[in-house]
């Protein structure tokens, strides 16, 4: 059982190589046989015990070679640099999973990552995060750019809107579905286009998420 008290509230966006509607969240096999991604989170409102994180972004980048339940996976955060020494400790004693329920986000996460990089600091910059409109773009300088965009109808190029809801879900209960294009240029080097996204607002606490 968690021990600590956090709460993490914010825009929510998970971005990798399989096509739309991710495999994962249905418990299948990634589209291509491995899942390379990222996920990230740009927090308007946080704590780690009396430390706050209101208006820092964190966000890591992400490679299985296979199914995620299989484990056997390399992850490397990614920090806002404007994040004081107390809010870095805070963030990756969130990350890091220890700090949660069995069966949560970050406690899964840290149970399928076998390798983790050194962590990087370099700016965040939101050019935009509209959930309802599904578009999103973040750059993060040298490290990682994401675009996110409406699908498209293949037909008559009309925006085609999806949810998913996911009422028991350990990372969001309701997303929007959209397109990433992700450049990573860091430890995890990859690229994608025109492949899944998911932009959601969650609340996340140690005993998973709560709305």
């Amino acid at each position: 059982m968690a021990t600590k008290n956090w709460r993490l509230e914010g825009d929510w966006i998970k971005n990798c190589n399989c096509a739309y509607g991710c495999p994962c969240d249905f418990n299948a096999r990634p589209t291509r046989g491995e899942c390379k991604g990222m996920v990230g989170m740009r927090i308007t409102k946080g704590h780690f015990e009396s430390t706050k994180l209101d208006g820092l972004s964190f966000c890591m980048t992400v490679a299985f070679p296979a199914a995620l339940h299989e484990g056997n996976g390399e992850a490397q955060p990614i920090i806002d640099e404007r994040a004081t020494p107390a809010q870095r400790e805070a963030l990756f004693n969130i990350l890091q999973g220890q700090n949660s329920d069995d069966g949560t986000l970050f406690s899964i996460f840290s149970a399928i990552v076998a390798k983790m990089h050194a962590p990087i600091f370099a700016p965040f910059n939101w050019q935009q995060f509209d959930q309802a409109g599904r578009k999103a773009h973040l750059s993060i300088p040298g490290v990682l750019e994401t675009e996110v965009e409406p699908i498209k109808n293949p037909i008559t190029g009309a925006p085609h809107r999806i949810q998913v809801v996911m009422p028991e879900g350990f990372e969001h209960h309701m997303g929007e579905v959209a397109s990433a294009n992700i450049v990573s240029s860091a430890a995890i080097p990859f690229t994608t286009r025109s492949s899944h996204s998911t932009l959601a607002h969650v609340v996340q606490t140690p005993q998973g998420v709560a709305a």
